[in-house]
C-alpha cells in the first residue's frame, strides 16, 4: 500500500505539512524552571500565537495544506477508541504511580473529551487543577513548591524534532531529555491509529536507547541523508538508523554523519545550516573549522563507516550531483551578526519550494544575502516565537513534498 507521506528532498515543493499552534503549556512557563524545560525565556502567548497565525497564512499563501499535530492525534484516538490507553500510557510515561496522584490524574484526564484531554496533557496538570486532596501519603504532608502534578509540554511547537519523515516512512524520535519524550507518545498513536497515516512504515521506533531528534536530519535527496550527530543525537542512534535506511526498500544507499559542537546554542544540525535551493545552503560560519563528516554505506550488506577527507562543500556537491555547491554564511562576514542571527536562527529556514523559503524577519542580515544569491525570502514576525530557540524548520514537519 503507498504511504501517505513522501519527504524525499529539503527543497521539493512543500505540499502537506504538520504544525502545532502554541497553547497554553507557554503561560505554564516559570523562571526558577526554564531550564528544565529547555527555554531560556518566557515568550507571551498572545503575540507568540499571532506570530504563528502568520507562519501558517504565509505557508498556505505559497500552496502548502497545513495540518494541526492535536487534531490529528485526536482523530486517531477518536477513530480507534483509544482515550484510556492513551492515559495510561501518558501516567506511565512520566511516573506518577510513584507520587501516589496516578488515579486522580488518570481520573481528571478520562472525564474529558479527547480534544480537551490532549491540550490539558499539553499545558500540564497544576496541583491546583485537582482541588485539594486528602493527605494519605508522606509527600501529602511535606511543603513540595512545585506547583505541577504534570509538566507542560511547552517544546510542543517544535514539530520537527518528536518524529521525522525519510522518503514514505516515518521515525519516531528517542528523545534526549525526559521533559521532551511524552511529545513522542503523541507521534506513536498519530502513526499506529489515524484512518489516514497508520500505513505509514515506521523506520525507528521511540523505545530505542539512544537519543536522535529530527532536527539533526537532513533529507538531502532520495539516497542521501545527513544526520547531525550533537547534543541531542547520539552516534549509536546514527549508526542504528542509517543501518537500518540503507536498503533497497528505502533506496537510500548513504548517510552522511555531520559532527558539530555539543553546545546549548547548536543544539541540532539545523540550527546551524539547512538547504534553501538544490545547490545552497544557509550555513553558521563558526562551525565549518570544527566540522568532522563521515560517511556510511552498506558493503555486501555490512555498514562501513569512512570518515570524508574532502572540503565540506565538496562531499556536499559530489552526493547531491552538482558542480558545486554555495554555503551561504549567515550573517555575512561579521562574526557578531553571525554570533546574534544564528543564535536567533538566521540559519533554520524552511524551503516551500527550490529557492523559496520562510525565515525569522528579524534575522535581516542573513535574508538580505539570501537574496542576494538568488533566494526568495517569506519573512515572518519572531518576537515572541524566537525565545523557545527554533525557527520555522524547527516549527514544521512536511508531510509531503513534490
Amino acid at each position: 500500500m503507498d504511504s501517505p507521506i513522501q519527504v524525499q528532498s529539503e527543497v521539493g515543493k512543500l505540499r502537506r505539512v504538520l504544525l502545532h499552534r502554541p497553547g497554553q503549556e507557554l503561560e505554564n512557563l516559570m523562571p526558577q524552571y526554564l531550564s528544565r524545560q529547555l527555554f531560556e525565556d518566557i515568550p507571551y502567548l498572545t503575540h507568540a500565537r499571532e506570530e504563528h497565525d502568520e507562519f501558517t497564512a504565509t505557508l498556505r499563501s505559497c500552496g502548502v495544506e497545513v495540518f494541526y499535530l492535536l487534531d490529528l492525534v485526536e482523530e486517531a484516538i477518536s477513530n480507534t477508541g483509544t482515550q484510556e490507553q492513551f492515559v495510561d500510557d501518558f501516567i506511565a510515561e512520566i511516573g506518577l504511580s510513584a507520587r501516589g496522584v496516578e488515579n486522580a490524574v488518570r481520573n481528571y484526564l478520562i472525564d474529558m473529551s479527547v480534544a480537551e484531554m490532549l491540550c490539558a496533557m499539553s499545558r500540564g496538570i497544576r496541583k491546583s487543577d485537582l482541588g485539594r486532596r486528602e493527605q494519605k501519603h508522606l509527600v501529602d504532608y511535606i511543603d513540595d513548591a512545585y506547583p505541577f502534578f504534570v509538566d507542560p509540554m511547552p517544546n510542543l511547537y517544535f514539530t520537527r524534532d518528536p518524529f521525522f519523515m525519510v522518503g514514505g516512512g516515518v521515525c519516531i524520535s528517542s528523545m534526549a531529555n525526559p521533559v521532551r519524550a511524552r511529545e513522542t507518545l503523541f507521534g506513536q498513536y498519530l502513526f499506529k491509529n489515524h484512518p489516514v497515516y497508520r500505513n505509514t512504515p515506521i523506520l525507528h521506533e521511540r523505545s530505542d536507547p539512544f537519543s536522535i531528534e529530527g532536527g539533526d536530519v537532513l533529507v538531502l535527496s532520495k539516497e542521501i541523508i545527513a544526520i547531525g550527530i550533537s547534543q541531542r543525537t547520539d552516534p549509536h542512534a546514527v549508526e542504528a538508523l542509517a543501518d537500518r535506511l540503507i536498503c533497497e526498500e528505502t533506496g537510500i544507499r548513504r548517510v552522511l554523519a555531520i559532527d558539530i559542537p555539543k553546545i546549548r546554542s547548536y543544539m541540532h544540525l539545523d540550527t546551524v545550516m539547512t538547504m534553501v535551493d538544490v545547490d545552497k545552503f544557509t550555513i553558521h560560519p563558526s562551525i565549518l573549522p570544527t566540522l568532522k563528516l563521515f560517511s556510511l554505506t552498506k558493503r555486501n550488506g555490512k555498514l562501513a563507516i569512512e570518515p570524508e577527507k574532502h572540503k565540506f562543500e565538496n562531499v556536499l556537491a559530489e552526493a547531491l550531483h552538482q558542480e558545486k555547491v554555495t554555503l551561504i554564511h549567515c550573517g555575512g562576514g561579521s562574526a557578531i551578526d553571525a554570533a546574534r542571527e544564528q543564535w536567533n536562527d538566521g540559519t533554520n529556514t524552511l524551503a516551500v519550494a527550490p529557492g523559496e523559503v520562510i525565515a525569522f524577519s528579524r534575522n535581516y542580515v542573513t535574508n538580505r544575502i539570501l537574496r542576494d544569491h538568488g533566494i526568495t525570502v517569506h519573512e515572518i514576525p519572531s518576537a515572541e516565537l524566537s525565545r523557545g530557540r527554533g525557527g520555522p524548520r524547527c516549527m514544521s514537519m512536511p508531510l509531503w513534498r513534490e
